[in-house]
């Protein structure tokens, strides 16, 4: 089925911008946003429910330059650490 929408040519350029981040057509991305709009989701009770959502959000794997993810957290938390508070 087709539908067209008019909408604000920022709106369709944020949104081609976020497709093609997560290798999608326009069209796809667009159905994502509103399955998952339509979707009523029950709340996140367990860390399983999170890392499931974070990956129909396209989070997981994210950041492929992060090889280490413990690694990396530790990083961040002694940088934080040193940092001056004045």
């Amino acid at each position: 089925m087709t539908i067209s929408l008019d909408l604000p040519q920022k709106l369709v350029d944020a949104l081609s911008d976020e497709a093609a981040r997560r290798g999608l057509s326009l069209s796809e991305y667009a159905s994502q946003i509103l399955s998952a709009g339509r979707n009523k989701r029950s709340p996140l009770r367990t860390g399983a429910d999170l890392v499931a959502y974070w990956r129909s959000e396209g989070l997981v794997g994210s950041r492929p330059e992060i090889e280490d993810s413990q690694a990396f957290a530790r990083e961040i938390r002694r940088a934080a650490e040193r940092r001056d508070h004045s």
